[in-house]
C-alpha cells in the first residue's frame, strides 16, 4: 500500500493543501496584529480576514462575535465557566451524559469542587435525547445548558434548535453548544439556531491544530479566560497566533462548502453496507436514520471481540481508525458513550469508528473491505 487509508477524521482531518500554503507563506510574517506599524496593521488584516471567514462558517451576525481560541477543549472550558461567572447565584448546568470529555469531565471537575449542580441528560439506545427530560430539568437557577451538536463517536445529531426554543422560552439560561465535530460536516447557522455559545476548532476540518473559536452571541457577556493584554476585543489576552489563525480561516472557507458531503455520505454508507452484508454479528452504533447522522460517520461493534486489536490489526494494514474518541483512547473499558447508550457489553468492547473526510476516496472502502473481513475471522477464530 503506497498511503496510509486514514478514516480518523472525528479525530483530526488532514491540512488542506491551500492551508499548508497560506500558512507557511506567513511563517517569516512576524508583524504583531496589534502593532499600530505597517507589518502589524496587515497581521491584523490576515487575523480579521480569518474571523470573517470563520463568522461566515457558523452563520454568525458579525465579524466580532467569533474570538480565537487554542482550540475546542478551550472553547468548551471557557464558555462553561464564563456562563457560570456571568449568573452570580445560579450555579446548576444541564448537560448530557455523551458529551466529549472536554464538557464532561469540567463539569465533573466543577460538581467535586462544589462550584456547580450538574444534571446529566440520558440518550436511547439510538443515542438520541428525551427533551422532555430537558424540559423537566431546567431550574430557577439554571445557569447553562452545554450539549453538543453531533457526537464524536456515533455521529449521532442532536436537535439543537428544538433544545434552544425549550432552554430559552422556560429560563435565562445560556446555551452552549460543542460543535467540534459538526462544522465542516453539516450546515451550521447559529442565528437560525438559536445558540448563544458555539465551540469550534480547526483541526477538524482540515485546518491547523492549536486553533479554535468560540462564538459569543452580541449581548452575552462572558469574563475573559485569559487574562493580560487587549487581544481580542479585549476578550482573550495573548499575541495572536497569525499563521495558525490564516490557516484556519481558509480552512473554515473550504468547510463552508458542503458540496462534497454527498459523496463522503456515500462512501460511508458504501462501507457500513458491505460490513453489515458480509461479516455476522456486527451492528451500527446510533440511530438508523442516515439524517440523524453525521453524514462521514459510522460506528460499527464487532461482537465478542477487542476493538483495540481490531484497531491494530487495520493499522498493521495501513488502515487507520479509531475505537472512539480520540481523547478517550488508551484507556481499557467501553465508551461512557456507548455505555449511555446502553450497548450491551460484548458489542461495545469491539466498537470501531470509520470516520471519512474529502480526501477519501472510493478505493479506501475497497481497501478496508479488502482485509476487514479476514482480519475479523481471524480474531474470532483466536476466540475460539
Amino acid at each position: 500500500m503506497d498511503r496510509p487509508i486514514y478514516l480518523d477524521n472525528n479525530a483530526t482531518t488532514p491540512l488542506a493543501p491551500a492551508v499548508a500554503e497560506k500558512m507557511s507563506g506567513l511563517l517569516s510574517a512576524y508583524g504583531n496584529p496589534s502593532s499600530a506599524h505597517s507589518l502589524g496593521r496587515a497581521a491584523a488584516e490576515i487575523v480579521a480576514g480569518a474571523r470573517l471567514s470563520v463568522a461566515k462558517l457558523l452563520g454568525a451576525s458579525r465579524p466580532d462575535e467569533i474570538v480565537f481560541t487554542s482550540g475546542g477543549t478551550e472553547s468548551d472550558n471557557w464558555a462553561i465557566r464564563g456562563a457560570l461567572a456571568a449568573t452570580p447565584g445560579k450555579a446548576h448546568i444541564i448537560t448530557t451524559r455523551v458529551e466529549h470529555e472536554a464538557v464532561r469531565k469540567l463539569c465533573e471537575s466543577l460538581e467535586n469542587e462544589g462550584l456547580a449542580r450538574v444534571s446529566r441528560l440520558d440518550v436511547d439506545g439510538g443515542g438520541l435525547l428525551d427533551l422532555q427530560q430537558l424540559t423537566d430539568a431546567i431550574e430557577d437557577d439554571t445557569a447553562l445548558v452545554s450539549v453538543m451538536m453531533a457526537n464524536n463517536e456515533t455521529g449521532v445529531i442532536f436537535p439543537i434548535k428544538q433544545i434552544a426554543e425549550i432552554v430559552h422560552s422556560r429560563s435565562a439560561a445560556l446555551l452552549h453548544v460543542d460543535g467540534v465535530n459538526a462544522a465542516g460536516k453539516i450546515a451550521i447557522d447559529v442565528r437560525h439556531l438559536g445558540v448563544d455559545l458555539f465551540s469550534v476548532s480547526a483541526h477538524k476540518f482540515h485546518g491547523p491544530k492549536g486553533i479554535g473559536a468560540l462564538y459569543i452571541r452580541g449581548g452575552v457577556e462572558l469574563s475573559s479566560f485569559h487574562v493580560g493584554g487587549g487581544q481580542e476585543n479585549g476578550r482573550r489576552a495573548g499575541t495572536e497566533a497569525v499563521h495558525q489563525i490564516a490557516g484556519a480561516g481558509v480552512a473554515a472557507d473550504l468547510a463552508s462548502d458542503l458540496s462534497g458531503i454527498d459523496a463522503i455520505r456515500s462512501r460511508r454508507d458504501k462501507l457500513e453496507r458491505a460490513i453489515l452484508d458480509s461479516i455476522p454479528q456486527t451492528s451500527v452504533n446510533g440511530t438508523r436514520d442516515p439524517a440523524g447522522r453525521l453524514p462521514n460517520t459510522s460506528n460499527i461493534s464487532f461482537e465478542g471481540l477487542n476493538g483495540e486489536m481490531i484497531l491494530h490489526m487495520l493499522d498493521e494494514a495501513g488502515i487507520c481508525v479509531s475505537t472512539g474518541s480520540a481523547c478517550h483512547a488508551g484507556s481499557q473499558g467501553v465508551s461512557p458513550v456507548l455505555a449511555a447508550m446502553n450497548v450491551p457489553f460484548a458489542a461495545a468492547m469491539g466498537s470501531i469508528r470509520f470516520s471519512f473526510g474529502r480526501f477519501n476516496s472510493d478505493s479506501d472502502v475497497d481497501a478496508v473491505m479488502g482485509v476487514l473481513p479476514d482480519i475479523i475471522g481471524r480474531l474470532r477464530a483466536m476466540a475460539g
